[in-house]
């Protein structure tokens, strides 16, 4: 491991509650697509699997947010268990009622009820914030958390599809609700880390989406999830047409592994400059990496495409994360890591239902054209939304960053502060998920 990411593990717990955060996200890339390989199986019907991965999302582009604001208000162990345990009863639920042929109504019910899943890496997150706010080493955090985010997105639909199409068909969300339950239990038993609760500031405050500044950021993410759940659909379709269903995996895994690497250089360059012209340029790249899609022929060519189309993804999720913690106040920080999320699931929950509905009528070639017209629609909110942004991060005053609960004798509350006033004046940077 390079040394910058070597040095951010030296506060105590750090390897901990980032291990037990790989496992707790590792649902975020399995289920999802478990659901729709799942019913797709099972029914053959990929509109109601791309229905049924939209009601997830939607319901946790609704739920998130709520719990991560309880969460900023009473503490992630208070919160976050019976949040888990109910998504648990409705995951057991989902995958019964798809094992019985329920009606589909009954499929829907418990996909709505599945989406109080806690947002664990916004709860990650917002441990290094407690540790590294207003240093360098919050920026290398950020860029390890999106890279441990691609490894789940390398690895998960792997395993997701694999199980469903070697094994049973409810084998991958199977798997993917006992990741949940072990790494959040294990992130929540240590208290060392966890953020302290802010329940006066949350009254007084309001919501975190008051901010203009995370309002341009979630639109402009909602278009971005689009073009992430087309791709999860349509790679499905188009490699059972092309006669090798359980390649889907291996192909998504591509574009999981183009963003991995880039994260990890990422993280390693002493950035410079404004950091929402930084943002801009990510979300153009990932908008312009969309047109190869629609020439797409072979699964090998559509392996290639999605690996350079990944290479904008990490980068920009960074700078997001970045963002969210330069434009939201410090009390309310996991809950606007997690409205950007929530920007995501609501995108993945047009993409998807639209993608499979064009699949059904057109083929699943057609579908990238989903995918085209959500690049454009990113790149267009965000051109329009970032002179906001560049506003907002000028006349927001520092504020005071949260402590972990244990502390940390290596960087006290002077140590922040005087890096963060040494960032912002050196490259505009309040520093994912």
């Amino acid at each position: 491991m390079p040394s910058p990411y070597r040095a951010i593990f030296a506060a105590p717990g750090t390897k901990s509650f980032s291990a037990a955060g790989l496992l707790g996200r590792m649902p975020l890339s399995m289920f999802g697509i478990g659901v729709v390989t799942m019913v797709s199986q099972i029914t053959g019907r990929y509109g109601l699997a791309g229905a049924l991965s939209a009601t997830l999302a939607i319901s946790a582009a609704v739920l998130g947010p709520q719990i991560s604001r309880l969460v900023d208000r009473h503490g992630q162990r208070r919160v976050l268990r019976p949040a888990t345990l109910l998504t648990l009863v409705a995951a057991a639920g989902l995958l019964l009622s798809a094992q019985q042929r329920w009606p589909d109504w009954t499929l829907f019910v418990f996909s709505a009820c599945a989406g109080c899943v806690p947002n664990v890496g916004s709860m990650v997150r917002a441990r290094w914030a407690a540790i590294y706010g207003g240093s360098p080493q919050l920026h290398t955090a950020y860029a390890f958390e999106s890279v441990v985010d691609e490894v789940c997105f390398i690895f998960g639909p792997i395993l997701s599809i694999g199980l469903c199409t070697q094994w049973f068909p409810e084998a991958g969300p199977l798997l993917a609700s006992c990741f949940l339950a072990a790494g959040v239990f294990w992130l929540t038993a240590q208290h060392g880390t966890e953020p302290e609760p802010h329940p006066q500031e949350q009254r007084a405050r309001g919501g975190a989406l008051r901010s203009r500044g995370l309002q341009v950021l979630v639109a402009t993410f909602v278009a971005t999830g689009m073009i992430f759940g087309t791709c999860d659909v349509v790679t499905v379709a188009f490699a059972e047409e092309q006669g090798h269903k359980s390649m889907a995996s291996l192909v998504l895994a591509t574009y999981a592994l183009g963003s991995c690497a880039a994260g990890v250089v990422f993280g390693l360059l002493p950035l410079k400059g404004e950091m929402a012209r930084r943002w801009l340029v990510g979300v153009c790249a990932m908008a312009v990496s969309m047109i190869p899609l629609q020439l797409v022929g072979s699964l090998p060519f559509l392996a290639v495409a999605l690996f350079v189309s990944g290479l904008s993804i990490a980068p920009t999720m960074v700078t997001t994360m970045a963002l969210v913690e330069q434009h939201v106040p410090r009390a309310q920080l996991t809950e606007g890591m997690t409205w950007t999320s929530t920007g995501l699931a609501v995108g993945v929950a047009l993409g998807s239902s639209a993608a499979g509905w064009v699949v059904d009528a057109r083929g699943a070639a057609a579908g990238y054209a989903v995918s085209g017209v959500a690049g454009a629609l990113a790149a267009a909110v965000a051109l329009l939304g970032y002179r906001r942004l560049r506003t907002q991060a000028e006349q927001r005053p520092g504020a005071p960053v949260p402590q972990a609960r244990g502390g940390s004798d290596a960087h006290d509350g002077d140590d922040r502060n005087d890096g963060r006033h040494e960032e912002r004046g050196g490259r505009s940077k309040g520093v994912v998920a």
